[in-house]
């Protein structure tokens, strides 16, 4: 039986192999050999790092000068951003190591390039939504706006989960005014009104000693003082205050921060806005009003912080450091990327030897040829 395959006797198995051999080595050299490519807006993502690195220091040195003791297990990169596991100005449970995770300076860099995204520019304007469950990520968040020189209408919401600002001597509202009192020029932004946050955004189910603690520090730290009657008053409010504040001018992004009903809307809602950055509608049922969703309707891009964890996979920072990282780390700075040079190199090797396998199996096939016919010319018999 005849074999159904064909291989030119003129060249050796170990050419074939040679061949496939560094084909496989090319492909391996190409695949490790990547190059380390820095990210689209990399000086000003290392700016905001660095300015937020600057705040985290700031408000460390506040919370010890005022008596405060980091717990290294509740705390192990000894931030001092890390809240109580409770206290009366709780509001609802909440993950430490979300809450560890966010204790990172190029979170800021993940801010500015999601603000690029929205398409923001120097001198926007942008409306914020802030809770004090997360104050490093906050303080981010103010480095990323600093950076590009934008322009802010920032509502706080007093109140915070676990492990959040939640200490009621030293809130989120008070953070920002410490770094506000620190350097004006750096860290210029501060909430324009707050509220004390929690159920219906009016500290509903907290205790009279929580309540009476979040309107202290709206009160000493003189912002507007947010009182809504119900969940769509508060909806209403808000909208009513980002609009004025605006003098006119049209909001280019809307930055919501952890979880919040008033901002997200309810369980629906949260399902239905992605993590990051949302230039339009979510597809599918129409998310429950929220300050988020209203923003959406109006064709302004949202920004929704949350779930930490998985936004700092997606960026390639550390989950649950046991230090804050150095400003310029993960893959929101560089990323690894073949390297064109070696691809097309080795492709172009490929190519050569396949060349000149063909040209030398042509080539034997010629000289065959050419052998056979002058042996049949040296068989003929003389006539």
């Amino acid at each position: 039986m005849k074999k159904l395959y064909w291989r030119p006797r003129g060249i050796s198995r170990s050419v074939l192999v040679l061949i496939a051999l560094l084909s496989l080595l090319g492909l391996i050299a190409v695949e490790f050999l990547e190059t380390r490519q820095r990210q689209p807006h990399y000086g000003e993502k290392l700016q905001a790092a660095q300015l937020a690195l600057e705040a985290m220091e700031i408000i460390k040195a506040e919370r010890l000068a005022r008596g405060a003791e980091i717990d290294p297990e509740i705390d192990p990169a000894e931030s001092g951003l890390i809240g109580l596991p409770m206290s009366s100005v709780t509001t609802v449970t909440g993950w430490v190591s979300a809450k560890q995770t966010s204790v990172n300076p190029n979170f800021a860099a993940v801010v500015v390039e999601m603000l690029k995204g929205a398409g923001v520019k120097k001198g926007d304007v942008v409306a914020v939504g802030i809770s004090g469950s997360f104050p490093a990520l906050n303080i981010c968040i103010y480095a990323a706006m600093r950076t590009l020189e934008l322009k802010p209408i920032i509502i706080s919401s007093v109140s915070a989960s676990q492990f959040g600002a939640n200490d009621p001597e030293f809130l989120w509202v008070d953070m920002e005014r410490v770094l506000h009192e620190r350097n004006r020029e750096k860290f210029a932004f501060r909430s324009v009104a707050a509220s004390p946050g929690g159920v219906e955004d009016r500290g509903l189910g907290m205790s009279k000693e929580g309540r009476q603690a979040l309107n202290a520090a709206i009160e000493r730290n003189g912002l507007v003082f947010l009182k809504p009657n119900d969940f769509k008053d508060s909806i209403d409010k808000r909208m009513t205050i980002f609009a004025q504040r605006a003098g006119g001018k049209a909001i280019k992004a809307y930055i919501n921060i952890g979880g919040g009903t008033i901002s997200v809307g309810t369980a629906s809602g949260k399902r239905l806005f992605h993590v990051g950055l949302n230039l339009r509608k979510p597809a599918g049922t129409r998310p429950a009003d929220s300050v988020m969703s209203r923003f959406v309707d109006q064709g302004v891009p949202v920004i929704h912080l949350t779930k930490i964890e998985d936004l700092a996979r997606r960026y390639g920072l550390p989950i649950q450091p046991t230090m804050i990282p150095a400003p310029g780390e993960g893959r929101v700075f560089y990323r690894e990327e073949y390297n064109p040079w070696l691809a097309c190199g080795v492709l172009l090797g490929i190519i050569l030897s396949l060349y000149a396998f063909a040209r030398s199996e042509v080539g034997y096939h010629i000289l065959q040829t050419t052998a056979r016919k002058r042996n049949d010319l040296f068989r003929e018999p003389m006539v």
